[in-house]
Parts: C-alpha cells; structure tokens; sequence
C-alpha cells in the first residue's frame, strides 16, 4: 500500500490477473452449457485431486494438542464463523437456473443441489480438521490458508500444489455463479422486469449471450478493485436475505395462488420453509455492523 499510486489519497491498486480469469470465464460461458460443464468438470477434478493431497499428506502430521481447547471463543466464534464463511455454500442454488436446460429436471435438480451440498459438507469438515490438526489456528490467518498450514508443517511442495489447486478452486466457483447470473437476467426480462433485448439467445451457441457478456464485464471491472473481504460479507447477508425471502414466499403462494402448478414438492413445506427463514435470519445476526450498514445502503 505504501508503494502504490495514489488518486485523491486513495491506493490504486488493480487485480489484472483476476479481471483475465472472469473474462476467460465468460468466454467459455459465451460458448455454450456443454463447454461450460466440460470446464467445470475438468476444475472441479483438479480440485479433489488437491484437497484429496492436502487430507492425506496432512494426517500424517496432525498434532491433537491443536484441538485444545476445542472451541475457543464458544458458541458465539462459531455463529459468527457460519456467518461469514457461508459464501462458502453459495452456488448450489444457481443450479436451479439450469431447469430449461436440464434433461428430466423434477428428478436431477434435487439429486444435485441436495446431494452437492452433502459432499461438499464432508469435505469442508474433513478439511477443516486436518487444518486445525496440523496449525495452531491463530496461525491459518491468510489469505491460502491451507497452503500456509503445509507450509508451517514443514511440506513446501504441498504447499505449492495446494495453492495451485486453490486458484482452481475459485475458478470453478466463478463459473457456476457466472453461470447463474445470466439466465436469471433472462428470466427477468422474460418477465418484462428487464428490457427485451436482455431475453435474446444466441442463434448458434444457444445461450443468453447479451446477459452472459454484460455480467462479465460487470464483475470484471469490480474484481480489479474491490476488496473480497468485503465482498464476501456482502455476498453472504444478500444472499441469506433473498433465501429467506424465497422460504416465505413459497408459503404466501401456498396461500395467494394454490392453482399453481407445483413440479417440485417440498416435503412438510410449512415446518421446513418456516425453519428455513429462521435459520437464515440467525445467520445473518453473526455477521459485523458494517455489513447490515452496507447492505441498508444496497437496499
């Protein structure tokens, strides 16, 4: 900060290489869905193939004395943890904008967002335990944690590979949010809440090409600059408001339209999308003022 140019007092700094990474992503997604999957499925290989490296070299080196004491700023560290690691379960939800495109949707969207969401949970336990095994954690404060616990452990190499595989990462999480951002531009403006051009589909690649480019450039130039932390803690109150406001808007239709055609049941709907808002709400109380700040002004 200190070396960087300065505008009005303010550092200047620009994240060229993430802007590159969100436009070649958008050039995929331009492509077409089979292009999307096939890069999608190549990432998220390479990314088991890490965390799988990262779990068994780092079992080998686990230290219990790291787990005491187990909790150590109660249950209040681990609400406001949930709070601002959830960013972290976001995207299985952009899976339900791929409906049109899905063969037999009634029965592999569920299987997909429901059974993701399990897998990914027994990764982020396993990982975090061999984490916390292997550092103490007042030591993983970074920004490529697990590639910081290896190398602490004394497994450079590892640690290289990991921070390789946590680049990946991110990218394929890129790829599924700025998959979903589009047709959901295109399901507005079908709806007439955006201008008809938004609705277009490309003659050849059959995608929502006028969306997909204009979301891309959008989170483009927002990545040169903006700083993720924040980011994340904007993403994750935004996100559980609108998860909230779905889990009670299944009900008002319940309610309001009870002639609708309902292609995907949801079991016991009025515990579970009550249960739903509530948990959503409890979530969004761990997180700092200054994310309800920001995203009163967002509002």
């Amino acid at each position: 900060l200190q070396t960087a140019p300065r505008l009005m007092g303010i550092p200047v700094l620009l994240n060229v290489p993430a802007a590159l990474i969100v436009l070649a992503i958008t050039w995929v997604l331009y492509l077409g869905v089979r292009e999307s999957a096939r890069a999608n499925a190549a990432v998220v290989v390479i990314k088991l193939l890490v965390l799988g490296l990262f779990v068994g070299l780092g079992s080998f080196h686990i230290d219990t004395a790291n787990f005491h004491p187990f909790a150590p700023n109660g249950w209040a560290g681990i609400h406001q943890g949930a709070a601002v690691v959830f960013f972290a379960y976001i995207g299985f939800d952009a899976i339900s904008t791929a409906a049109e495109e899905t063969k037999n949707p009634q029965r592999n969207m569920p299987i997909g967002i429901l059974g993701g969401l399990a897998v990914c949970t027994v990764i982020y336990v396993v990982v975090g335990i061999v984490a916390t095994g292997l550092v103490p954690y007042q030591q993983l404060r970074a920004a490529d944690p697990l590639a910081r616990a290896l190398e602490l452990a004394g497994l450079p190499t590892a640690s290289l590979i990991v921070a390789f595989g946590a680049v990946m990462s991110l990218t394929a999480v890129l790829l599924v949010f700025q998959y979903g951002q589009p047709r959901i531009l295109l399901a507005m403006a079908r709806d007439g809440l955006l201008p008809s051009w938004a609705s277009r589909i490309h003659h050849k690649y059959r995608t929502p090409h006028i969306t997909i480019v204009a979301t891309g450039i959008f989170v483009a130039v927002f990545s040169l600059v903006m700083d993720e932390n924040e980011i994340y803690d904007l993403t994750n109150i935004g996100t559980l408001t609108a998860f909230a406001i779905v889990c009670i808007g299944v009900l008002v239709l319940r309610i309001r339209r009870p002639d609708l055609p309902r292609p995907f049941r949801v079991p016991f709907v009025w515990p579970v999308s009550i249960a739903g808002a509530g948990a959503c709400v409890y979530i969004m109380k761990g997180l700092p003022q200054t994310a309800w700040e920001r995203f009163g002004i967002w509002l």
